[in-house]
């Protein structure tokens, strides 16, 4: 490139959200009467699909606005940030105009909808903020950062993310690779560590023995670790703070004071058991059965059944298990509760727990191309026994284990995007690395157009996802109910970014990529798991984020 670009603006970047918002409202208000306000998804589920995604890429666009604004108010902007954000802006006004365009008849729009909302001056500016010589700029910028995340943050976050910065950079990074290669378990010094450093404890209140620094900080923490290794450290705060927020929204005060202070303090590990081998996304049809009954002289439950999917199972020390109590299947989810299970803690991919009163539980890791480190078991319980008091909610909870497991999913959806923010992250950073070192026709391949337009795609993809999973984290602080569907869109738009990031990544390593001697091979296969858990990609576009917009 000869000369510097014009860097586009924030103004910019208003004007192409007004015009994705102008058509994704339009879109979201026919789909909403063709679906009778969302009762009828099932019956148009590519229509209410393409509807819920653009939905998704227009709030990423005005998280991202939103945020760049108020650093700019605050001094910590600069001009190549606001451009990374008008850039981000013209790519996802785009994308949303072309999502939206094959079903545009099909919502009884038109042509004259598109048109309008993307005049010929707006269409202009769209070509010109997204024009190659402003992504180069952005990408060779990249370059000679080497990637590194510099997004703003106030004194008490930033501390944060450095010491967390820190702590991966020294502790985990150094063993991701071999973790990944030998698929190890993790190991118990990271444990350790996290504990004696708080990481635990970031969502429980104080007076339960942890910080309760806020989403934000924890999201930060996820995304340092997940930086450094997705499956040796990323995930392991995810657990915990699923059944956090489910004894928070409904134990009773004696489990609170019971469990809380410990899964704080890193004393218990935390698996989620709720998946059978037959039941993934229609959690309402879980049939592990859990009936009343005693053990050496103690009331409570008999839990009999199989459940898969069960990450970190043998290591942990509790399992959050949805059962269901009520045998009646035609009650559904409300015959549904949510049961803490004890056990041993178990090294390697196999094991077997024994309880005294014959109950058993086995476990057997499912071997998987990538997040090694954590290991995902299929269970089988056979007359296991579970103290009464161990029924999250005591019998209040009867029947509410489903919507106690939903609102920690919301929880898990937000680390989700954490994680995926993170992984994104180190795949650029090492990208950046790599074409800065990689010399190929006499000059280092990040001096080459291509190069730098797609590093510069990279960190315009990343800014959007990081804006819209820290906006979700600070909602969820303010109303963790209202800020469910967000913190879904969050975990579905961040988990696409981290795929796309991860691949143009290897792309760029060229034959390299492909080899296990460079993360970036590890990164890719562990971004392929984002989009499947915490809500697999089609259901919780369908039955999560398109019932919330379409319901209006």
């Amino acid at each position: 490139m000869s000369e510097t670009p014009h860097l586009p603006t924030l103004a910019d970047a208003r004007v192409a959200l007004d015009s994705a918002e102008k058509l994704v409202s339009k879109a979201v208000e026919r789909a909403s009467e063709i679906t009778s306000r969302g009762e009828r998804i099932d019956d148009h589920q590519v229509l209410a699909e393409r509807v819920a995604y653009a939905a998704t890429e227009a709030r990423a666009a005005r998280e991202l606005v939103a945020a760049v604004a108020e650093l700019r108010g605050s001094g910590g902007g600069n001009a190549l940030l606001e451009a990374t954000a008008a850039a981000s802006m013209a790519e996802l006004a785009t994308a949303i105009r072309d999502r939206l365009s094959p079903v545009i008849d099909d919502l009884g729009l038109g042509d004259d909808a598109i048109e309008s909302s993307y005049p010929a001056a707006a269409r202009s500016l769209l070509r010109k903020v997204a024009n190659e010589r402003v992504l180069r700029e952005i990408g060779r910028h990249v370059a000679e950062t080497r990637g590194r995340n510099e997004w703003p943050l106030d004194e008490t976050l930033e501390q944060v993310r450095a010491s967390v910065r820190e702590f991966a950079d020294k502790e985990v990074a150094p063993h991701a690779e071999r973790i990944h290669r030998h698929d190890e378990l993790v190991p118990e010094e990271f444990i350790r560590k996290m504990s004696e450093l708080g990481f635990f404890g970031l969502s429980v209140p104080e007076e339960y023995g942890g910080t309760e620094y806020g989403n934000l900080a924890m999201i930060l923490t996820t995304e340092e670790l997940s930086r450094a290794s997705l499956a040796g450290a990323g995930s392991l705060i995810t657990r915990p703070e699923i059944l956090t927020k489910a004894l928070l929204q409904g134990g009773t005060e004696e489990q609170k004071k019971h469990w809380l202070p410990k899964i704080a303090s890193g004393e218990l590990m935390v698996g989620i058991s709720v998946t059978e081998p037959d039941v993934g996304s229609d959690v309402s049809s879980v049939k592990c059965r859990a009936d009343r009954g005693s053990a050496e002289g103690r009331e409570g439950w008999i839990v009999n059944g199989p459940k898969s999917w069960c990450t970190f199972a043998g290591r942990a020390n509790v399992l959050a298990l949805l059962a269901r109590t009520d045998p009646d299947l035609s009650k559904g989810a409300k015959g549904l509760s949510l049961l803490i299970v004890e056990k041993d803690a178990f090294d390697g991919h196999d094991f077997e727990m024994k309880q005294p009163g014959g109950g058993r539980m086995v476990g057997k890791a499912d071997a998987t191309p990538g997040y090694r480190g954590m290991h995902s078991f299929t269970l089988n319980l056979e007359n296991y026994f579970v103290p009464a008091a161990n029924l999250v909610g005591g019998e209040a909870g009867l029947g509410r284990g489903f919507y106690l497991q939903m609102a920690g999913f919301a929880a898990g959806r937000l680390q989700t995007g954490g994680r995926a923010t993170g992984l994104a992250q180190a795949a650029l950073e090492k990208t950046a690395e790599y074409v800065v070192d990689r010399v190929q026709f006499k000059k280092p391949i990040s001096e080459y157009p291509l190069t730098q337009y797609y590093l510069g795609h990279m960190a315009t993809r990343l800014a959007a996802a990081r804006a819209i999973t820290y906006a979700a984290a600070v909602a969820m602080d303010e109303d963790e109910r209202k800020a469910a569907p967000l913190a879904a869109q969050a975990k579905l738009f961040a988990c696409d970014v981290a795929v796309e990031v991860t691949q143009t990544g290897q792309i760029l390593h060229g034959g390299w990529g492909y080899a296990e001697e460079y993360p970036i091979s590890r990164y890719v296969v562990d971004a392929s798991v984002l989009p499947i858990f915490e809500g697999v990609k089609p259901i919780l576009e369908l039955k999560v984020i398109a019932r919330s917009l379409l319901g209006g």
